[in-house]
């Protein structure tokens, strides 16, 4: 059985379209639980969809934020929680078929997860969830414990994904999992987001990078959430998350990982895998990295590893590669080059992509 997990504050035409769309799927045995963060009005939704799947309403008196969900899994009769926002839905049924079909040792799913405009949706790792689109075995999740409530929102799927792995289970994309993320506008507020990220990646380092790769990746994090608040004039958002980083990073619990699971976490095993397949080490291969962004650090560091020559003007190069780990952007790069004939190297590959053969620069 499938629980769909629904978090929802103050957007009631959005919670209304979402269930519009849950109720045009199939039937299947699925049910549906939406959890009110404190709405003015309270949330309304119906007893059952058309399709008739049950729905049952949850409502917390105070925003709980994403650890919300917490509370839809502990009453969720599922085997698997699907976790949507309260404008994200599974565009078909493949979801089903996919869970079915999932190994014991993955306790998550990643979806394919677009966006209005075609565009994916950025975040996640590969071993790193999205979490207006994703599926966690219940009992997993409960485990781990569920998100944790002091992150709010961003970050809190970074934070359980590492307690899944550290309790030795595997997560994973795929591509039939499909889901889109209407990504609606009001409540959204930057500088909000930009504390949070920056603060809530900087604890995750903090409680699980190993210790002597703890201040490298810390300062990894502040760089590149400094730059995206110069991007989205968020300098408020910044500052106060810096503040907030700084001040509580010692309280933070320690489970730091081994070098081996840590690399797991942030993509290192992942790029070194598909790079090792694609270039011979110390061949000198001059390298173009494009599409820079979520880990793109790691992308270089392993090129380095393998003897690539890394070189500024893609013209110039014998093979590109795409330089971020987060799916959504990683595949929009590869579809975009690959429509003008010059495939690049993917860092990894989720479920259901074809490994294309790179092609020269030339």
């Amino acid at each position: 059985m499938i629980s769909y997990l629904l978090p929802t504050r103050n957007r009631p035409q959005a919670l209304s379209s979402t269930l519009t769309a849950l109720a045009a799927m199939a039937a299947h045995d699925a049910e549906v639980i939406v959890v009110d963060n404190a709405s003015e009005p309270a949330a309304a939704p119906p007893a059952k969809l058309d399709n008739g799947l049950p729905v049952r309403g949850l409502r917390r008196e105070a925003n709980e934020g994403a650890s919300a969900r917490n509370h839809g899994a502990h009453a969720a009769r599922g085997d698997w929680l699907v976790m949507l926002d309260d404008d994200s839905h599974p565009l078909d049924e493949g979801h089903v078929e996919v869970l079915a079909e999932t190994p014991p040792d993955v306790a998550a799913v990643g979806a394919e997860i677009r966006l209005p405009d075609g565009r994916r949706e950025a975040g996640g790792l590969p071993e790193v969830i999205v979490g207006c689109g994703a599926a966690v075995r219940r009992e997993a999740f409960l485990a781990a414990g569920g998100y944790d409530p002091s992150f709010g929102f961003y970050a809190e799927e970074y934070d359980l994904c590492a307690q899944l792995l550290l309790a030795g289970h595997r997560v994973v994309h795929d591509l039939r999992f499909k889901v889109v993320h209407h990504k609606i506008a009001d409540g959204r507020d930057k500088n909000l987001i930009v504390r949070n990220l920056v603060r809530n990646n900087g604890w995750v380092m903090q409680r699980y990078a190993p210790v002597h790769r703890r201040e490298p990746e810390l300062c990894e994090i502040i760089a590149r959430y400094g730059e995206i608040a110069l991007k989205e004039k968020a300098a408020w958002g910044y500052s106060e998350g810096m503040c907030e980083l700084h001040r509580t990073k010692t309280t933070q619990p320690s489970r730091a990982m081994g070098d081996e699971l840590f690399d797991r976490f942030t993509g290192r095993a992942q790029v070194r895998a598909a790079l090792g397949s694609c270039l011979e080490p110390d061949a000198g291969a001059r390298v173009g990295i494009v599409a820079e962004g979520k880990n793109a650090c790691v992308v270089r560091q392993v090129l380095g590893e393998r003897g690539a020559r890394i070189v500024d003007d893609e013209r110039h190069a014998d093979l590109l590669v795409i330089g971020t780990l987060s799916p959504g952007p990683m595949l929009d790069a590869l579809d975009r080059y690959s429509a003008v004939g010059r495939v690049p190297i993917c860092p990894w590959f989720p479920a259901g992509v074809e490994t294309p053969v790179a092609a020269g620069a030339a």
